[in-house]
């Protein structure tokens, strides 16, 4: 069952975004004919026996799928490594079609998730099991010092709109890239915006 604000999320997505989340809708119905589309929390999620399967999001430069119960999940292909140590779902930041697993496997994994909803498999929150160990590095906070406005908005964040902020600098690579990201992150808490404020 498909619903028309997914239809419109994918639509408002940066053009190199959309054939990707046409692509992983297209297979999460294949391979689970039944699923039920929906938004929540501002992005397109996907349920099936009366729980969420899984999800995907566009952003500025990346798209991320996440299994609902990706910690739960057996991994043969190795494919969801990146679960838990980043922002980026279960398969990591996807730029192109090419990031993604071949049909076959995407298809393999997304019928096991719908057997462990079957099953009635609960998992953890992340949300509520990381919510308590958000902490900001030093330089982040430093900087932050520097800007009033910044600070106050960030400080009146939940744990969940922190660690959005917080995962996007650290998971930088680069210096300069912390650095702009860090630059973006405080002229955006200035204004009192959530880190992905242009798709909630």
């Amino acid at each position: 069952m498909t619903d028309p604000k997914v239809n419109a999320y994918i639509a408002k997505s940066n053009e190199f975004a959309q054939p990707i989340l046409n692509k992983l809708r297209a297979l999460i119905h294949k391979a689970v004919p039944e699923v039920k589309e929906t938004i929540k929390w501002g992005f397109p999620h996907f349920e099936y026996a009366g729980d969420i399967l899984c999800s995907f999001a566009a952003f500025k430069g990346h798209c991320s799928f996440g299994f609902w119960k990706g910690k739960v999940m057996p991994d043969p292909e190795r494919i969801l490594e990146t679960v838990g140590k980043t922002a980026m779902g279960s398969l990591g930041r996807l730029q192109n079609i090419s990031d993604l697993p071949s049909d076959t496997v995407l298809i393999a994994y997304l019928k096991e998730a719908a057997r462990l909803n079957e099953q009635g498999v609960k998992v953890a929150s992340q949300r509520k099991s990381r919510s308590t160990t958000v902490k900001a590095p030093d330089y982040f906070l430093k900087a932050l010092n520097k800007n009033k406005k910044a600070l106050a908005a960030f400080e009146k964040f939940p744990p969940s709109h922190k660690r959005e902020y917080i995962e996007y600098i650290t998971e930088a690579k680069k210096e300069e890239t912390r650095q702009r990201r860090m630059a973006k992150s405080i002229a955006q808490l200035a204004k009192g915006l959530e880190h992905d404020w242009k798709y909630k």
